[in-house]
C-alpha cells in the first residue's frame, strides 16, 4: 500500500470525540493525503487530522446540539457525497457513514464499528432514554414512528461496501444477524504504549472509567463495591453522574476531571479494573490491560476477545449486582501476572492495527 498514485478518501460520521475517531486518525496516518468526509466536526478533529476534514451544511446547523439525533439529515448529507477519481474510500461507521454511493471501479471497505445501535442491538435503550431532556417523549414518538423505514434504509445502506470489517467478534456476529453479511474482525488499535508498565507500584483497590450513561452500568461497580466496602475509584462524568453519587458509599471516589496523562497512573496503581457494560469492542478495558491490570467484565460484547479467566481478567456472568458482587469476592489480585496481561493488550497495539488493515486491502483490493 505504498502506492503514492493511490487515490483515497475516508468518511465518517462525526468527529467529535471517542474510540470511533481513534480509527479514522490511524486511518489518516496511514494515508496522509486522503481527504476525511463527516458530517460535523469540533475544531480540535480538525486539528487532530491537520485541516484534512471536509464538512458541509451540518457543520453550521444552527440547531447544533440536535444533529446527532436526526440522522435523516446525515442520510441526505452522506448521500449527496461524490466519489468519482477515488480508487479506494474507507468508511468508519456505526451509523450512516456506510451508506455512501461509490461508483465502479472504486473500492469501498466499511470498517463497522455496530450496526447502528439506535435501530437494533440497543433500540430499546435509546427508547427507554433517547438523551433529549425534556424532549424525551417527543423523541421516543419519533423512534417508533420512523423505526420501520430507518431499518430499511439501515440495511440497504450496509449492502453498498464491498467488504466488510468488524471491530470485534461480537460486531461480526452482529453485522450477520442484522445486515446478513459476512465480516472479517480488525480490532481497533489503542495506544497500548502510553499505558504501559514502568515502576512496579503497590497496587489498591478498583477503577472504572468512562462516560456514564445507562448502558455502560457504571451503577453495577458502584452498588457492588458500595455494598461490599471495597474502595472504587469512577472515573469520568456523564447524565448518570448525579445519581451514582446519590447511590455511592464512603468507599467510592469519584474524579469527574482527570487528565488523560493522570488515568495512567490511576489505571497501574487498582487491583483490577471494572468493566460492567456491554460494549462493541471497549478499548478502555484493554488501555487497563496495558497497564498490567486485570478486568473484571460482563461475559459479553468484545470483552470476549480479550478477558482470558484467570489469566488477563475474570467475568462476572450476569448484569445484577449479585453477579458482580460474587466475582468481587473471589477475586484474588495476586493471582495475575502483570506482564502477561500487558502482552496480551499489545496485540490491540496501533501498529497492529495498520499492518491488519494493510493486509486486508492488499488482499481484498489487488491495489
Amino acid at each position: 500500500m505504498n502506492n503514492s498514485n493511490l487515490k483515497v478518501a475516508i468518511v465518517h460520521d462525526w468527529l467529535v470525540g471517542g474510540g470511533a475517531e481513534r480509527v479514522v486518525y490511524e486511518l489518516h496516518q496511514m494515508y496522509p493525503d486522503a481527504p476525511i468526509y463527516t458530517s460535523y466536526c469540533t475544531d480540535e478533529w480538525r486539528r487532530k487530522l491537520n485541516n484534512k476534514v471536509v464538512t458541509g451544511w451540518l457543520q453550521y446547523w444552527p440547531f447544533s446540539q440536535l444533529r446527532k439525533y436526526i440522522p435523516f439529515l446525515r442520510i441526505l448529507w452522506f448521500s449527496s457525497l461524490k466519489f468519482d477519481g477515488y480508487d479506494l474510500v474507507i468508511s468508519s461507521s456505526g451509523a450512516e457513514a456506510k451508506g455512501i454511493k461509490v461508483k465502479k471501479p472504486a473500492i469501498h471497505i466499511n470498517y463497522c464499528h455496530a450496526p447502528t445501535h439506535y435501530y437494533w442491538v440497543r433500540y430499546d435503550e435509546y427508547l427507554k432514554n433517547p438523551g433529549f431532556g425534556r424532549f424525551n417523549w417527543l423523541a421516543r414518538v419519533g423512534l417508533k414512528l420512523l423505526v420501520g423505514p430507518m431499518r430499511r434504509w439501515d440495511y440497504k445502506a450496509a449492502q453498498r461496501p464491498d467488504v466488510m470489517i468488524a471491530n470485534s467478534n461480537f460486531t461480526k456476529d452482529n453485522i450477520k444477524k442484522y445486515y446478513g453479511r459476512d465480516s472479517v474482525v480488525i480490532h481497533p488499535p489503542v495506544d497500548v504504549e502510553r499505558f504501559k508498565l514502568g515502576a512496579q507500584t503497590k497496587r489498591s483497590g478498583f477503577v472504572t472509567a468512562g462516560r456514564q450513561t445507562p448502558y455502560k452500568r457504571t451503577d453495577l461497580a458502584v452498588a457492588a463495591c458500595t455494598a461490599l466496602n471495597l474502595p472504587l475509584t469512577v472515573i469520568g462524568d456523564g447524565p448518570d453522574h448525579a445519581k451514582l453519587i446519590k447511590m455511592a458509599g464512603p468507599t467510592i471516589t469519584f474524579l469527574s476531571d482527570v487528565a488523560d496523562k493522570d488515568i495512567v497512573s490511576y489505571f497501574q496503581s487498582a487491583e483490577a479494573f471494572i468493566f460492567p457494560g456491554m460494549e462493541d469492542f471497549g478499548i478502555v478495558a484493554v488501555e487497563a490491560m496495558a497497564a498490567g491490570t486485570p478486568v473484571i467484565a460482563y461475559r459479553g460484547g468484545g470483552a470476549l476477545d480479550y478477558v482470558i479467566p484467570d489469566k488477563t481478567g475474570e467475568f462476572f456472568e450476569q448484569q445484577t449486582i449479585a453477579s458482580l458482587s460474587e466475582t468481587l469476592k473471589n477475586f484474588v489480585p495476586a493471582t495475575f501476572d502483570q506482564i502477561q496481561i500487558h502482552q496480551k493488550a499489545a496485540e490491540f497495539s496501533m501498529l497492529h492495527f495498520r499492518e491488519s488493515l494493510q493486509a486486508f486491502i492488499r488482499k481484498s483490493t489487488n491495489l
